[in-house]
């Protein structure tokens, strides 16, 4: 469960990096001073924030590759994020089974999406997810 909370955070800071333009490092913090996330988890939220926006471009490139019919700029600024935390982790970090990653997805979509926003996020992930096996 912590490990969600983990990937959960990490979006948060990259939605709101996003939107606002906020250090990320600062909204980080901020959103920490909220949580009571685990030593561990704090450094696999950061290390999924670092990757997202380090590797962000090659992660829309992939985004977009697989979701022809929208433009990244078009959609939705929460599944999007959901899907660049989702696909950092897949790509760059790798330390659980993209199935994993993939599932925590749709979970955040079902919480801060849409009612089609689950079903979009997991059919672009699991595309991506494909390139991985």
């Amino acid at each position: 469960m912590s490990r969600r909370r983990a990937r959960e955070t990490a979006f948060k800071v990259v939605f709101q990096v996003e939107q606002s333009g906020i250090d990320p490092g600062e909204a980080f913090a901020y959103l920490l001073e909220e949580k009571d996330l685990p030593e561990k988890d704090r450094d696999f939220a950061w290390r999924l924030v670092q990757s997202c926006l380090e590797h962000r471009e090659k992660i829309d490139q992939k985004i977009a590759q697989y979701s022809r019919a929208w433009d990244i700029s078009r959609m939705s600024s929460v599944d999007r994020n959901i899907m660049r935390i989702a696909a950092a982790e897949m790509l760059y970090l790798k330390e659980d089974l993209p199935v994993i990653a993939i599932d925590e997805a749709i979970e955040l979509a079902k919480v801060y999406g849409d009612e089609k926003s689950s079903a979009f996020v997991n059919a672009i992930l699991d595309k991506i997810a494909g390139e991985i096996k």
